[in-house]
């Protein structure tokens, strides 16, 4: 069997919902059924064979070809199999995933891993706004899983985010962790400001003292042996972050203002 593949064909203005085109939604589907599945773009509906060439027939591995960054939801709701996109990825990448992984070969826009709940995202490039972070009426961002960005990520990391790890190997930008209940996020790279704004719980890894803002306390220089279990559960992962082994930082508590109990831990 080979992995059934979505290769773009229609360029089109109008972004196209292509969250159908999942290992469990089309499972045991036939290859007319599959060709005939309906996606929403605008204010119409096509089926998926006039968006796509399709071929191969193992709907576990699913790959897009070409992909652009109109293809909104891929992955979406996902509990199982593979997806590989060989281009850029649109809005809610991996939006509410639980199981399974999603692998992007290029850039991805704002809201990916929005709710996601299980699984890996690993995006090979730049990521836009609200990584791991709620939609807007929502109240949870990322819920588990594992996000790794090769590249850099947009403004408001890891907002309301409650559980789970984000490794990005890049800068972030303007309010990375802001109201963070739980969970990790890493970056290499530098933060932009207000790191840590409305910070409640979670903790937050940096390579380089940021800009902080006043109600995040200096709480000192600290060995903490935690780091080296933790680094240690990174080994076998595909990231710079599987050959860091550091324990000695310099913390902070926060945010203060919003009695909050989250840590940034700057590695010295």
């Amino acid at each position: 069997m080979s992995a059934l593949t979505f290769k773009l064909k229609l360029q089109t203005a109008q972004r196209i919902d292509v969250s159908p085109l999942t290992p469990d939604f089309l499972a045991g589907n036939s290859a007319t059924d599959i060709a005939a599945t309906e996606l929403q773009c605008g204010n119409q509906r096509l089926r998926a064979d006039a968006v796509f060439d399709i071929s191969g027939d193992d709907s576990s591995n699913i790959v897009f070809d070409g992909a652009n960054g109109k293809l909104d939801f891929i992955g979406s709701k996902m509990q199982s199999g593979n997806i590989t996109v060989n281009g850029d990825a649109g809005a809610y990448l991996a939006f509410q995933m639980k199981k399974g992984s999603v692998t992007v070969n290029g850039n991805a826009g704002a809201y990916a891993a929005s709710g996601l709940a299980g699984g890996t995202l690993h995006i090979h490039g730049n990521v836009g706004d609200f990584l791991a972070s709620a939609i807007p009426g929502d109240k949870k961002g990322m819920k588990g899983g594992l996000v790794i960005v090769t590249g850099n990520a947009g403004d408001r990391v890891g907002d309301q985010m409650r559980r789970g790890i984000v490794l990005i190997e890049g800068n972030a930008g303007a309010y990375c962790a802001s109201r963070m209940l739980a969970g990790t996020i890493g970056v290499m790279g530098s933060v932009g400001e207000y790191v840590g704004y409305g910070m409640r719980r979670g903790t937050l890894l940096l390579f380089s003292k940021p800009a902080l803002h006043s109600t995040l306390q200096d709480c000192g220089t600290h060995t903490l042996p935690f780091l080296s279990l933790m680094f240690k559960s990174f080994r076998n992962l595909p990231t710079k972050f599987a050959t860091i082994n550091k324990n000695r930082v310099q913390r902070f508590g926060g945010d203060l203002a919003n009695d909050g109990k989250g840590e940034i831990l700057v590695f010295q």
